[in-house]
């Protein structure tokens, strides 16, 4: 849902170059000489060299270690472009033998016994995995080689999206990771102000939604009244896959500065009848597209409802991260019946209250000057003359601007932190008017919040109503603002 702030995995996992040259000294193995950092040709000969040795595996289990500690090495002491070069030779040169796999089709195609299919076939799945998976396996075995591998996926991301022989090498890896992540493997542990330092700091780090200002802040979401869990691999103990943080409160919040308030009242949570589930963070970029935030958020609810059974609902309090992109593109585009005639009205009114009658303009251009307005929120004809179209264009956009969803999908909501939730169960509950009014919210969505609620009894229905159909569940409010 969010990006990673964290600083980058090379900045952080340059111990292992010294992890890993202790596990291939033992075994001596040829050592790779140093290499630039930008990988010329000459260097480039090497590394395929060594891609090769590990491949053919001589020498046993330790020796096939240390030649991956030797590789993965080579891999952190390179630059940005040394490590897309390394990327590229591991992605051509170990790719598929594509003759071989016609070969293995033609093999399977005249098979005309089941012993000959069976063993055709078994042949064309060996041929079809590609040498660079095996690769990338080697290096599971080494002490922190699964979080080299998601990070190494992190960096190859957009490469992929540029380059198209990186592609089926992000395809691989992802598959990799999909079947080490999948959700039976994963560990869901509540976070409090004595989890080790090294997992609190990265939580700080890695909050992308509301940051966290320093130990006091991240103190103050640790309290009795509110909830840190996240989930985490075997393999990766100290660094959180994906976290959520909620606020234990009375009734549906609606502001998110009260909840972030570190000097607010601490409430009892045995009298909270609400779970507000305020932040929902991604720590792993190298994971993106590996869904398990629908299984958090049940596991949290469970949780929760074990430990306070007087709570009644469950709901986020969420941001709308592209709604003011989406709003730039229909004021640019001029779109025609924008505005209800009663909007109208209301925006040319307060024109020409702002601007005075030398300086109207027409409602559609009086949308766009009351926008540009600095701190329009603090002022209170402006603010009541922008409240009505602002939350009937964002209830639209949230329920009915979709993107295609792809794989023979229904369309998908084209805003990411909707389609998350909603892909879980949730629906559209409520619209809450400058429920952020930090600089962020106020650029990403006019200060515009929404509720989605999960209600138990529905999640399962709604899922399956907006993954097979793409129909969204609203509530009734909703529902009577895309009305008006």
């Amino acid at each position: 849902m969010t990006e990673q702030t964290a600083p980058s995995f090379f900045e952080r996992l340059k111990n292992l170059t010294t992890l890993w040259r202790d596990i291939a000294s033992p075994a001596r193995i040829e050592a790779l000489p140093p290499l630039r950092a930008d990988l010329p040709e000459d260097d480039a000969e090497k590394v395929r060299a060594q891609m090769q040795a590990c491949l053919e595996g001589r020498g046993g289990d330790v020796s096939a270690r240390a030649r991956a500690a030797e590789l993965g090495r080579a891999f952190l002491s390179l630059d940005a472009h040394g490590r897309e070069r390394f990327l590229r030779i591991m992605a051509s040169d170990f790719d598929t033998d594509h003759g071989a796999v016609m070969a293995a089709c033609s093999a399977l195609s005249a098979a005309e016994t089941v012993e000959d299919r069976a063993r055709a076939e078994q042949t064309l799945r060996a041929q079809l995995e590609a040498p660079r998976v095996r690769l990338l396996t080697q290096f599971n075995a080494l002490p922190d080689g699964v979080k080299f591998l998601v990070d190494m996926r992190a960096e190859l991301l957009p490469l992929a999206k540029k380059n198209h022989d990186l592609k089926g090498l992000e395809g691989d890896l992802k598959a990799l990771l999909m079947s080490w992540f999948d959700v039976g493997f994963l560990e869901l542990h509540r976070l409090t102000w004595q989890s080790p330092a090294v997992i609190l700091e990265k939580i700080i780090a890695y909050e992308a939604v509301h940051t966290i200002h320093g130990w006091d802040d991240l103190k103050n979401r640790l309290d009795s009244d509110r909830r840190l869990y996240a989930f985490f691999h075997p393999r990766m103990r100290n660094e959180p896959l994906i976290f959520v943080e909620v606020a234990l409160v009375d009734g549906m919040a609606g502001h998110v500065q009260p909840l972030l308030d570190t000097d607010a009242p601490v409430m009892d949570p045995v009298n909270a009848d609400t779970a507000i589930f305020y932040s929902i963070n991604n720590a792993q970029r190298g994971l993106d597209g590996i869904s398990f935030g629908n299984f958090l958020i049940k596991k949290v609810v469970e949780e929760l409802n074990h430990e306070f059974p007087n709570l009644k609902t469950f709901a986020t309090l969420s941001p709308i991260p592209g709604f003011r992109a989406w709003m730039d593109e229909l004021l640019a585009e001029g779109e025609p019946n924008l505005l209800t005639a009663g909007e109208r009205k209301v925006l040319t009114a307060a024109c020409r209250q702002r601007f005075g009658e030398a300086e109207a303009v027409g409602a559609k251009g009086g949308l766009k000057a009351l926008l540009a307005v600095p701190d329009w929120h603090d002022d209170p004809v402006v603010e009541q003359a922008l409240r009505a179209p602002l939350l009937r264009l964002c209830a639209r956009y949230l329920t009915q601007e979709k993107r295609p969803g792809g794989d023979g999908v229904a369309s998908r909501a084209r805003d990411p932190v909707a389609h998350f939730h909603l892909s879980n169960g949730a629906r559209v509950e409520r619209l809450n008017w400058l429920g952020d009014i930090s600089g962020k919210g106020v650029k990403q969505a006019y200060g515009l919040m929404v509720n989605y609620l999960y209600k138990l009894n529905e999640i399962e229905r709604n899922h399956e109503q907006y993954k097979g159909q793409g129909k969204v569940a609203l509530s009734s409010g909703i529902k009577g603002l895309m009305k008006e």
